[in-house]
């Protein structure tokens, strides 16, 4: 699969605009796992010289998104489903002490951020899918009061991402989903820390156990994304 990248703007970030449109193609599946990628095409195609590219590159191989080809040059790391559990096992943690805080705090997360996760899990965009459960999460976050819970959940995002973008196109994994962010966010708004941290717990859990299921799924025939 091709994957469609657009002519960048000039600007003095092109090093981070680069990685975030790779970050976002690796996580939707427009660059494959096992995808050779080159700076010379990466170049090309965003229309830039190469070392913002270089530098993309870079940051991406730190945090694990790619990894050195056989022979020469890079290409995307593997999707692998044990990985990901690990990934929510942390995660878990991180969303089951922001809602008890952000319970105890009784925060009100937006509402719109509901109504949006659900329009555009009746639709097909993946990508939208993705920003729209990213946002959602980071308002818990926010509303916890303890910045530090969303600096380490940052750190996993891409790889939970990368797991998102390859199961999604399975309408039916969509609905419950925001079920859950909404059980969330009603125990948050009511002050009930207890069942705010039982329900983001809870979330944390069955996403994991789904995302994993269905990425073993997928990997077993062939069709990771």
């Amino acid at each position: 699969m091709t994957a469609t990248l657009h002519r960048l703007d000039t600007a003095p970030d092109l090093a981070e605009q680069a990685y975030r449109a790779l970050q976002q193609a690796i996580a939707s599946g427009a660059l494959a796992p096992g995808e050779r990628v080159t700076q010379e095409d990466l170049a090309a195609r965003f229309a830039v010289s190469r070392q913002p590219v270089l530098q993309a590159l870079r940051m991406l191989k730190k945090d694990g998104l790619v990894e050195d080809a056989p022979g020469r040059g890079l290409r995307v790391a593997p999707l692998e489903a044990a990985a990901i559990v690990q990934v929510y096992q942390v995660r878990g943690a991180l969303d089951a002490l922001a809602a008890r805080l952000a319970a105890e705090r009784r925060a009100a997360l937006p509402a719109a951020l509901l109504r949006e996760g659900r329009r555009v899990a009746r639709g097909g965009d993946v990508a939208a899918m993705i920003e729209a459960d990213l946002a959602f999460h980071r308002a818990l976050y926010a509303a916890s009061g303890n910045p530090l819970i969303a600096q380490s959940a940052e750190t996993h995002w891409c790889h939970v991402q990368r797991a998102m973008g390859a199961v999604l196109q399975n309408s039916r994994a969509r609905r419950p989903v925001w079920d859950e962010h909404e059980a969330i966010a009603r125990a948050v708004a009511e002050g009930d820390a207890d069942r705010a941290e039982a329900a983001a717990s809870l979330h944390a859990r069955q996403a994991s156990l789904h995302l994993s299921a269905q990425l073993t799924q997928a990997l077993a025939s062939g069709d990771p994304r």
